[in-house]
């Protein structure tokens, strides 16, 4: 396996290894004291969203090197640092720093004109215990899409500031909630983000590309600029993904129907929000303390093939 790819491997949510086996209560021949302990595991493996900060999250095999990253957590943020301006030309701030098979996965946020969440890879010779800073890298797309969906969010900055509001709006009702900023911070990495969704883009992308390109070039050019490269006519639905996650405010209970097909709605024919191809997810009040997922087999989703797709105004 290339290292590329275990870095990808690295960085995947353990959710699907969770609950496998809970039903196993008499495998062992300890019948109900077995099971207490069980259902005891489970409770403690997921929190309520809105109490989750990102603690007891993991990466597969991370332990040992979560320990040498935090010894040298100043040399590791130094080196983190340094590699995202000199390739991207982006100051970060280093939120969180945790442990995977072969190094460290430091979680960042973008500082100045562009917002986004990422995250880079710092290899670690785990028998060495050595930090190996001059070989910082970052998943392949990874922060290429942080950014060139922080410029769909600068370029139609109106349109998002008008979907934040209903969001808002939303759950200053009380019955639906978003994610922790400190969750987000601490172990998200998925590039423009806030508690409600994140964007995501697709390296083919043609009508972003000239933006990004012009923008790696020059971060300081002016608005005026970016936005007479950005070819809005023949802007495609399908290259602006909005990923939308809530969850329910009350702790127990289950996705609601009827909120779930009002948010769904408004966000098909809602004026002024952003154009483009919609996931929702309506989950319940729990995360996963180890993987920070909240998608559980009782949520409610719009996804793909079935899509929520916002035209109204398509220019």
């Amino acid at each position: 396996m290339n290292r590329k790819k275990k870095w990808i491997i690295n960085g995947i949510g353990l959710s699907l290894l969770l609950g496998g086996c809970m039903n196993m209560d008499n495998a062992n021949g300890n019948g109900v004291d077995e099971k207490k302990n069980t259902q005891a595991e489970v409770k403690a493996q997921y929190a309520r969203v809105q109490d989750y900060k990102g603690e007891g999250y993991t990466l597969i095999n991370g332990k040992e090197n979560d320990k040498i990253a935090e010894e040298n957590r100043e040399e590791v943020e130094k080196a983190v640092k340094d590699f995202f301006l000199k390739k991207y030309k982006t100051d970060v701030e280093v939120h969180n720093i945790v442990g995977n098979e072969d190094g460290a996965t430091v979680y960042v946020e973008s500082k100045g004109r562009l917002h986004f969440y990422t995250y880079a890879v710092v290899p670690i010779d785990t028998n060495q215990k050595k930090v190996r800073t001059s070989e910082v890298m970052s998943v392949e797309g990874q922060v290429e899409n942080a950014i060139r969906g922080s410029l769909y969010a600068h370029l139609y900055k109106k349109e998002f500031q008008k979907l934040d509001q209903y969001f808002e709006k939303i759950t200053s009702e009380g019955k639906v909630t978003g994610k922790r900023i400190e969750a987000i911070q601490n172990v998200e990495g998925s590039g423009y983000m806030t508690p409600y969704y994140f964007v995501s883009t697709f390296n083919h992308d043609d009508q972003i590309k000239p933006v990004y390109d012009l923008y790696l070039n020059d971060p300081d050019i002016s608005d005026s600029e970016l936005k007479e490269k950005f070819d809005y006519n023949s802007f495609k639905l399908e290259n602006l993904k909005i990923n939308v996650s809530l969850f329910m405010k009350k702790n127990g209970a289950d996705p609601n129907k009827e909120i779930f097909e009002k948010i769904s709605s408004d966000l098909e024919s809602l004026e002024g929000i952003p154009n483009g191809t919609y996931s929702f997810f309506l989950n319940d009040n729990k995360v996963s303390v180890e993987s920070s997922e909240g998608i559980k087999g009782n949520s409610l989703k719009r996804a793909y093939p079935d899509y929520i797709v916002n035209e109204i105004g398509k220019r």
